[in-house]
């Protein structure tokens, strides 16, 4: 452990909060919790620590070279923010939480005929108001269940119930409902006590409950109705977890961070000698986990933030095997020879500038607001010397030869220069090279999300999409009877028209077509 990490540990207060390791690149290789910040930091380097601990644990604390963390207000708050810095970071060394799982939200629609509480895990802009996201997902089952009961709130979920789905249902008569379906109560009365349990749910009249639950608790155990107290002593620890008071830790907003986007344009302008800020930056990134499907992906970041509307994935047409050069070639052709395209569609007068420059009148009809795709100011390749050459030779092809372009090659993060064999090395605390990390993951991720997608489709399909005759239904009712295309190959016309909607003659025909594809 060096000097400067035992100083900045004695730095750390005895609070809870959430704790970044990374190792000597900067990079992020594990995010955890803990209710002392300082007693959990200090473990990680006690001699004690290292010599019984498993594998990865001694893989981790040897590739930690410096640390990072945040304060929060209770064990809640630091639960939501490990998750949202974990599938953020996504670190080498955390197992749980990587997956694209959120904590559970409570939504209510207001206009609806009769508003009723539902769990979600996604927030709309639907016109409904949204509480959360919790981190107890049981304690807040528990809580709605209690909430509905409470103020006679439905939680049958026909949108507009009426006297068929009082026919089938008993909350009103063990008292758990005020029927409004038939009538029992009038909407504005119904309303009322809605928002009476939406304040609550935010937090607003927690103490006079609980001290409510609390007496009628201590009530129910003097006259020995144990039963009782115990349901009421389970409610109350239930809604003090779930109305716990904690900030929404959400993409852009409320977390603390120390990125400073502004700061870190001007850095990395500065560091790539570049006129000025590059206030739009495009990254690619080729992902070929197979052969059966590579794609690229671009990402565009606007004043050193994604600008996630502007993203673009792409499915590589000409080239066979994987061949990263050639892949980044083709991505980088497509992307600026479209941007031409449209800018030339948009502005026919910009061909009759014979005396400008490709690049100057993209700039130009920026400037005046008639580009309708406008020309960053830094294009960031992943990859090293080839993959650079590779797009600078296409963009030389297309007149844009004095954009400004560079690569980042991951193992060292050098930074590479077209026509210059040096790279570039920033220091791994410096903003500039961790705005270009976070572009360059970014892209990684979009790309490698991208072809997972394309893989998920191919497992999906099936010879039976081309046969003539079979539509989707068809085909998931032949899978179903048969289980695959071998199976059904070997079944008999009459087998086959068994199934609904297949006829004899048409069980025949896909019983030839299949036997003549290979």
């Amino acid at each position: 452990m060096s000097a400067d990490l035992k100083e900045k540990l004695r730095e750390v207060p005895h609070k809870p909060g959430v704790y970044l390791m990374k190792d000597r690149l900067g990079s992020i290789i594990y995010v955890g919790k803990a209710r002392d910040l300082r007693k959990r930091l200090s473990s990680y380097f006690m001699p004690s620590r290292k010599t019984r601990a498993d594998v990865k644990t001694r893989a981790l604390i040897d590739s930690i070279s410096d640390f990072e963390t945040h304060l929060v207000r209770n064990e809640q708050e630091s639960l939501l923010l490990e998750t949202k810095l974990i599938k953020q970071y996504r670190p080498r060394y955390n197992v749980s939480m990587r997956d694209d799982k959120r904590f559970l939200l409570v939504r209510i629609n207001l206009n609806d005929p009769w508003p009723r509480f539902v769990l979600t895990r996604l927030k709309k802009d639907d016109g409904s108001r949204y509480f959360g996201p919790f981190a107890h997902s049981r304690a807040l089952r528990s809580t709605i269940a209690w909430l509905n009961r409470e103020f006679g709130l439905r939680s049958c979920r026909p949108v507009n119930p009426g006297e068929v789905e009082y026919r089938h249902c008993n909350a009103d008569i063990i008292r758990n409902c005020t029927a409004p379906c038939v009538g029992k109560i009038d909407r504005a009365a119904y309303l009322a006590r809605a928002e009476e349990a939406c304040e609550l749910l935010e937090g607003r009249g927690r103490r006079e409950r609980l001290r409510t639950l609390k007496a009628e608790m201590e009530g129910a155990a003097a006259k020995m109705d144990f039963e009782r107290a115990a349901r009421l002593r389970d409610i109350m620890q239930n809604l003090e977890k779930t109305l716990s008071p904690t900030r929404q830790f959400s993409r852009g907003r409320g977390v603390p961070t120390t990125v400073k986007p502004t700061e870190d344009l001007e850095e990395l302008g500065r560091a790539l000698n570049l006129p000025g800020p590059p206030v739009i930056m495009e990254c690619f990134d080729i992902s070929n986990i197979s052969t059966t499907h590579i794609v690229a992906s671009m990402v565009r970041f606007r004043n050193g933030m994604p600008d996630n509307q502007n993203y673009r994935r792409y499915r590589i047409k000409t080239v066979d095997g994987q061949d990263d050069f050639a892949s980044m070639a083709e991505v980088v052709r497509r992307r600026y020879a479209r941007i031409l395209f449209e800018n030339g569609e948009a502005n026919p007068d910009v061909a009759e500038e014979s005396q400008e420059r490709p690049l100057a009148a993209l700039r130009r009809l920026a400037a005046e607001g008639k580009s309708p795709i406008t020309i960053p100011d830094l294009v960031i390749v992943d990859g090293g010397k080839g993959q650079l050459s590779s797009a600078v030779a296409e963009l030389r092809n297309l007149g844009l030869g004095e954009l400004p372009i560079v690569g980042l090659a991951k193992q060292r993060e050098e930074i590479f220069f077209p026509d210059e064999s040096d790279p570039l090395r920033i220091d791994h605390d410096k903003g500039a090279l961790k705005l270009m990390q976070r572009i360059r993951d970014e892209a990684h991720r979009f790309a490698n999300g991208y072809n997972e997608l394309l893989l998920r489709k191919r497992m999906k399909e099936s010879i039976l999409d081309d046969c003539p005759g079979v539509s989707p239904r068809r085909k998931a009712a032949l899978l179903k009877q048969f289980g695959s295309v071998a199976r059904i190959r070997s079944a008999t016309p009459a087998e086959l028209a068994e199934l609904p909607g297949i006829s004899t003659k048409t069980a025949e025909g896909i019983l030839e077509w299949i036997d003549n594809v290979k």
